[in-house]
């Protein structure tokens, strides 16, 4: 009726930014959206994309170890600008993990080369995927080679050990024998004419060992010397004009070619002290012995040692004595393994 008051229209009043539809107090830390006459809903608060140390810490074991591995490793873990400032350990780990928790498996195709068959069990969520099958496959392959790897060297550095108790194989004549022009540069061109006529001398009872030398037996070991140190000298200019060949190859400017040149000739003409030319030989002993265990003899059985559990038990071998040869450069070896990855 007209004249009367009419009721006040009912409107849903906006609600506080704490409180819930039924009066209910939010968590201060919610945010919400709103419209003006509308009801309005929270929204949870973005997490942080970084994961900060207790999510870290809240990970299994096999995952933090996982982690700690690749990002002490080495490997570049995040795409960076010149002049960005290197990250450190604790922004690798939280880089790794974000990367494991967002794609494990470009995560298990990326770092494969520093994982090891335990760290498999982090992607036990993810391994009826063909991807994460694969690369479990190269994973073992990898521990079993690096493995067999090792033992070989093992027994490589045993029978090294053999050899040069029995004193000959690895005798300044014989390595000179088997790399003469490795001997010339560190030993043979600083020789006095006194020490090589010793030199001879030791070889011809070398080879007439056990032979008189009176009659033909000595005349044979003679011969057998002569024809030996023939060998070796003809050896040893192949070697030569190979490696002066390939030096000029790499010299294209000829200024550049004569300063080394020159150089060169000075250094041989300045004659080494003798605690300098005892520092060499120790250094052509070590590499005659490196090569040893890098399977470079080539005329040497190496199926009889390799293949052999006699030289299986190390004990007698001292750990330094082992670090002396068998501390390689890791990231060498990652790069070899990648380089075969990607073949």
């Amino acid at each position: 009726m007209w004249g009367e008051i009419e009721p006040p229209i009912k409107t849903q009043p906006s609600l506080c930014r704490n409180e819930d539809v039924d009066g209910v107090k939010q968590p201060e830390d919610a945010t919400t959206l709103s419209l003006e006459g509308h009801i309005t809903f929270p929204v949870p608060p973005q997490q942080s994309q970084t994961p900060d140390l207790d999510e870290i810490q809240n990970e299994s074991a096999c995952v933090i170890d996982m982690v700690e591995a690749v990002a002490r490793s080495g490997s570049q873990v995040k795409s960076q600008q010149i002049g960005d400032p290197e990250l450190s350990l604790a922004e690798r780990r939280q880089e790794l993990l974000r990367q494991y928790r967002g794609k494990p498996l470009v995560f298990l195709e990326r770092y494969n080369a520093w994982l090891k068959p335990h760290d498999l069990s982090a992607f036990a969520h993810v391994s009826s995927d063909p991807r994460a099958q694969h690369y479990s496959k190269v994973i073992q392959r990898q521990a079993a080679a690096c493995t067999n790897r090792t033992r070989v060297r093992n027994q490589r550095y045993a029978a090294l050990r053999a050899l040069q108790k029995e004193g000959e194989y690895f005798s300044e004549e014989q390595m000179r024998i088997r790399e003469p022009l490795l001997y010339e540069q560190y030993i043979g061109q600083y020789l006095t004419d006194e020490e090589i006529f010793e030199r001879s001398q030791e070889a011809m009872q070398e080879n007439s060992a056990g032979a008189s030398e009176s009659g033909a037996a000595g005349l044979a070991s003679l011969l057998l010397n002569t024809y030996q140190e023939q060998l070796i000298q003809t050896r040893l200019q192949e070697e030569q004009e190979k490696e002066e060949g390939a030096l000029e190859e790499e010299d294209d400017d000829e200024e550049e070619e004569s300063d080394d040149d020159l150089k060169q000739q000075q250094q041989q003409d300045e004659k080494p002290t003798a605690e300098e030319k005892a520092l060499l030989r120790e250094e052509f002993i070590s590499q005659m012995h490196q090569r040893f265990l890098d399977g470079k003899d080539k005329d040497f059985d190496y199926s009889k040692v390799d293949e052999n559990p006699d030289y299986d038990n190390l004990d007698i071998v001292s750990r330094d004595a082992e670090d002396k040869y068998f501390d390689e450069d890791e990231e060498e070896e990652f790069d070899d393994e990648e380089e075969h990855m990607s073949e």
